[in-house]
């Protein structure tokens, strides 16, 4: 390899289309009107970056964010986002006062929580929602705890502490006849609520799964999470079939050319990236209007085979995208590897730029 064989301080990129992400977001409040949708914003939106998608998901029709931790939240409001946010996974470190007073609205699942909330001595009620497991066993109140969960939280209502808003719970999306199992265990614990006084503005319980395929779920809003950034949550479809585009394409540089002599390529991305090493002999990047198999995945590089396509330094290779220029997309990869799209998108490395476009 002589000096202008290959670049030093490979660049990869994942490029962020916000333009499908309102496309993605339109066409889901669209299945599941009249229920509102609640953007799932979790884990920097799936790695895709907290602001941007929230943004513009809510400029594309979301009525509500859902984010895990307080501290997003938090984020969020400093921001300048205003519209109505969810937090659910706290711990004893939470600052509870700040999420009161910051208008983030809980999800509450065991009593502590809310003996917390009226230890923080906060200037207005929180606002909670009251979750049961209905099989998930994802948090959320078991049933033999549910009416102890309920009855404390009518107790702090009455003293101005709280304002229970609605009930929820998450499905397993196990299978369908396990999801609606878990549907009628819902409505029988709200209706368990709702005989020892509490009322409910609003109730839900789907996220993309049932959200699409289970209309008996939606309730008042829906919780889209995967969907809305292009994938499916079905085993049986792919998420084009369902009219939806993947947000995120994943691409990085030729860096060196003729690895060993041969037709090879290193291009400037590896698995200390988030490039998933299981399934490489089935794997290819995008490269010079070509599919190029994988050879090797190392930790900031990996080695393709150019075959006879024309390749010069600095050429971008795609990892994933949208998959109408013959790349592979994210549900493709995680085929490869053996795992969910999911996992492929939030996996993506912090310090893989992001760049937005649309």
């Amino acid at each position: 390899m002589t000096i202008v064989d290959a670049i030093a301080e490979p660049l990869p990129r994942a490029v962020i289309d916000l333009a499908a992400l309102r496309r993605n977001v339109s066409h889901l409040a669209s299945v599941a009107a009249p229920a509102e949708v609640m953007l799932a914003v979790k884990a920097d939106a799936y790695g895709h970056g907290l602001l941007p998608i929230a943004e513009a998901g809510l400029e594309a029709g979301a009525a509500s964010l859902a984010v895990l931790e307080v501290p997003a939240g938090l984020v969020l409001r400093r921001a300048g986002i205003t519209a109505p946010l969810l937090a659910w996974l706290h711990g004893q470190v939470t600052d509870w006062r700040a999420a009161i007073e910051n208008d983030i609205e809980l999800g509450i699942s065991a009593r502590w929580q809310l003996e917390a909330i009226a230890g923080a001595s906060a200037d207005r009620p929180a606002v909670v929602h009251l979750k049961v497991d209905t099989g998930l066993s994802r948090n959320g109140a078991t049933r033999a705890d549910w009416p102890a969960l309920v009855d404390t939280a009518l107790a702090l209502q009455e003293q101005g502490v709280v304002r229970i808003r609605a009930a929820w719970s998450h499905l397993a999306d196990a299978s369908l006849e396990e999801d609606r199992r878990a549907l009628a265990e819902f409505h029988e614990a709200v209706a368990e609520a709702e005989a020892r006084g509490a009322r409910f503005e609003i109730r839900h319980l789907a996220a993309s799964s049932a959200g699409i395929r289970m209309p008996e779920a939606r309730f008042d809003l829906v919780r889209f999470g995967i969907a809305a950034y292009g994938f499916s949550p079905f085993d049986d479809a792919k998420g084009s079939e369902l009219g939806l585009v993947p947000v995120m394409r994943l691409e990085a540089p030729v860096t060196e050319l003729h690895v060993d002599g041969t037709t090879r390529v290193r291009i400037g991305i590896g698995y200390g990236d988030g490039v998933p090493t299981l399934g490489i002999a089935k794997a290819s990047v995008q490269l010079a209007g070509r599919r190029c198999p994988v050879i090797a995945v190392e930790v900031d590089s990996m080695v393709v085979d150019a075959g006879p396509a024309r390749v010069r330094l600095c050429d971008t290779a795609i990892l994933f995208g949208q998959g109408d220029s013959g790349e592979a997309t994210a549900e493709t990869w995680a085929d490869w590897a053996e795992t969910i799209a999911d996992e492929m998108i939030t996996g993506v490395a912090s310090r893989v730029p992001r760049v937005y476009v649309g």
